[in-house]
């Protein structure tokens, strides 16, 4: 697919020094789009066999391009064994906020790792999310573990969720140094009752 797209853009090429305007302006559109589905491709080869560290990189930058076409990889790799990978997925749909990625993020929470839930916590802060969600975001509440209690708080004040302002305020005398700037930071930003 590769050398398709390439021959297509050097195909296009001699249009861009075209005498009418309008066919210069297409050319490059049209080069614009061959070059970013070029890159997609680039980018999934990366993610099936490249190392950790590009295979982040390479989710990083679908959340660079956005948009529908890059949700299916993200899910997969949100769904990967590898924690690292299932956090980054996470962070970037959360980033991308399209609402098909909410179930994905729903199913994060209940991961066996808290670095993977903590990162899925502070994803939804984007989106627009169900009761169910709020109860789950609020137990969280309770982690008493300097990450996800930090991350339910900023994300329940983002959210709006008012029902909750009790228990953050309680988290300003937590032993962790992080739950307690979160906790500060969520009381600043949650609206006044």
């Amino acid at each position: 697919m590769r050398e398709n797209v390439r021959s297509r853009i050097v195909a296009l090429r001699p249009l861009l020094k075209d005498p009418v305007a309008e066919v210069r302006t297409a050319a490059a559109e049209a080069i614009e789009k061959l070059e970013a589905l070029s890159t997609v491709d680039e980018i999934l080869a990366t993610l099936k066999t490249g190392n950790t560290g590009a295979r982040i990189g390479a989710i990083y930058a679908l959340g660079e391009i956005g948009g529908e076409k890059v949700l299916p990889p993200l899910v997969y790799c949100a769904r990967r064994s590898e924690v690292d990978i299932r956090s980054a997925a996470a962070s970037v749909l959360g980033r991308l906020a399209l609402p098909a990625a909410l179930k994905v993020l729903e199913e994060l929470l209940e991961d066996e790792n808290s670095t993977v839930q903590g990162h899925a916590i502070a994803a939804l802060q984007n989106f627009r999310v169900t009761p169910e969600i709020f109860i789950k975001l609020r137990k969280f509440l309770d982690s008493s573990d300097g990450v996800r209690e930090a991350e339910a708080a900023r994300t329940l004040a983002m959210l709006k969720d008012l029902s909750s302002y009790n228990k953050i305020s309680s988290l300003l005398a937590s032993a962790h140094a992080s739950t307690r700037q979160a906790a500060a930071t969520a009381i600043s930003i949650m609206p006044l009752q």
